[in-house]
């Protein structure tokens, strides 16, 4: 599996889902360049998918969008939501982060074969 979304996190996207057109919206989960360590992630909703470029699955229960070409660096990746004293948020664990930042939203990605040189 790409990607593992926790029953937390579920909750919690499918509440901010109520907001958003629920029969065409889906979660696009990726990275993009940028931040302290290379990479950062990108996690919203979007309501296009392109056959060619994207995997489409559902994750416990939430539609989700992946550009193929983020796969190899985010394959395993884990998303949760923990909710403390001072608020709630995603937390994302990655197994091919090999450096992250202290904040946790950025990261570089092991060397891979096939991971793209712009990744």
């Amino acid at each position: 599996m790409v990607l593992n979304i926790s029953d937390n996190a579920r909750l919690q996207i499918e509440e901010m889902m109520k907001e958003e057109d629920q029969e065409n919206v889906r979660l696009r989960f990726g990275v993009k360049g940028g931040g302290c360590s290379g990479l950062s992630y990108s996690l919203g909703f979007d309501y296009e998918v392109n056959d060619e470029l994207d995997l489409k699955e559902e994750i416990n229960g939430i539609p989700v969008t992946i550009f193929r070409q983020d796969i190899p660096v985010i394959e395993g990746t884990s998303i949760d939501f923990k909710q403390n004293m001072m608020g709630g948020g995603f937390t994302i664990e990655n197994p091919n982060a090999v450096v992250s930042c202290g904040c946790g939203s950025s990261f570089k990605a092991k060397e891979r074969e096939g991971t793209p040189e712009n990744c």
